[in-house]
């Protein structure tokens, strides 16, 4: 049964949240969802959450990017560029201001804050558990992110709705349609996971295009931490020959981008014919100089990230780069959750995946 819909777009994902309400009001006869919503600051910086106009007992659906540092405020009379703490606090902040008049609160984070810091090595915080405990507290009924580290994180909210949901029908699509002649069996493709982290999700590709997988794993120095992490070594890998063949390498996220560099260089030492780069998040926090030059050095094809956090403008412009659009998947979900149906197709998309590699495979 369909509800009321209300969408709330915090600063940091405005752009997707108006075009993610245009595509619902194409589906639904010209209505519109969007519900205007502020977080205006004092000049010391404090905030607080402002909505506009009445959200009772409507179906709500907050949108935020914790990862846009493309947002400023002004403190003490001087610019700050918001840190994925404050996008956090800005989301409490609305939905505090949402004074449980709201039928029901989710919360679309496609990059789950703290998600990073998922498990307990030694005396440190689990702030993606804690986070996870304050929105269930607050009254948020479900989460929805994309592509989660280590979606084992839920089991902090066993009770609470928490969906992970995966880009790889996006990912194919853009493959597919920015290539026409991929070879694809055993002896011309593999899928690669850089670390131990992402095999599940390179298993899942792997075993839909029914090829096979390499592995790298990390050699660390476990004796010196640097930046709270034991730095990395060498990574070492595990897999049979990659020579002669089309190689996609498959990751929840490009940070500095220092790791992928090296695991595209040993892919290519290695034979490689082609390789690519699928990445959900592209974060890129050292810049583009590292992938200008590799690509420049022939190391990898193209580098495929979506557009569920804020893409750096110069990005798009780069030769190597192709973005994945992913609004319409998320106007998808909504549209699916609001009606009260299903959207376990919508969050592995296994069947809609293999009858695009069988159609691609006769129109090769």
């Amino acid at each position: 049964m369909t509800q009321k819909l209300g969408i709330i777009a915090l600063e940091s994902a405005a752009n997707a949240g108006s075009i993610i309400d245009s595509i619902l009001s194409d589906w639904r006869g010209g209505e519109h969802f969007l519900i205007e919503a502020h977080c205006p600051r004092f000049g010391t910086g404090e905030s607080k959450g402002i909505i506009k106009e009445s959200i009772r007992d409507k179906d709500l659906y907050i949108l935020v990017d914790v990862c846009n540092p493309s947002v400023t405020y002004l403190m003490d009379g001087e610019k700050n560029r918001m840190s994925p703490d404050d996008h956090f606090q800005d989301l409490k902040r609305v939905i505090a201001a949402c004074n449980g008049k709201a039928e029901r609160i989710t919360v679309i984070m496609p990059f789950l804050y703290e998600s990073r810091q998922h498990r307990r090595i030694s005396r440190e915080s689990l702030d993606c558990a804690v986070m996870l405990h304050e929105l269930e507290n607050m009254g948020v009924h479900e989460i929805i992110t994309f592509d989660a580290h280590d979606p084992r994180v839920q089991n902090s909210i066993p009770l609470s709705g928490f969906e992970d949901v995966s880009p790889s029908l996006q990912f194919t699509q853009s493959l597919f349609s920015e290539y026409s002649d991929l070879q694809i069996d055993s002896e011309h493709m593999m899928f690669i996971s850089p670390d131990e982290g992402a095999t599940q999700r390179v298993v899942f590709m792997a075993s839909i295009f029914g090829v096979n997988i390499g592995m790298f794993y990390k050699r660390r120095d476990y004796s010196t931490i640097v930046n709270g992490m034991n730095p990395i070594i060498a990574h070492d890998f595990c897999g049979e020959s990659v020579n002669g063949k089309d190689c996609i390498v498959i990751d929840d996220m490009i940070s500095s981008g220092g790791s992928m560099i090296d695991v595209v260089k040993q892919l290519k030492e290695r034979g490689a014919k082609r390789v690519f780069v699928f990445a959900t998040f592209g974060l890129f926090t050292n810049g583009f100089e590292k992938f200008d030059s590799a690509y420049a050095d022939g190391l990898f094809d193209r580098v495929f990230t979506t557009n569920l956090i804020h893409q750096k403008p110069e990005l798009k412009e780069k030769t190597w780069y192709c973005s994945v659009d992913m609004n319409r998947y998320v106007a998808a979900i909504i549209d699916t959750l609001n009606k009260g149906e299903p959207i376990s197709d919508l969050i592995r998309p296994a069947k809609r995946m293999k009858e695009m590699l069988d159609s691609y495979k006769k129109s090769v």
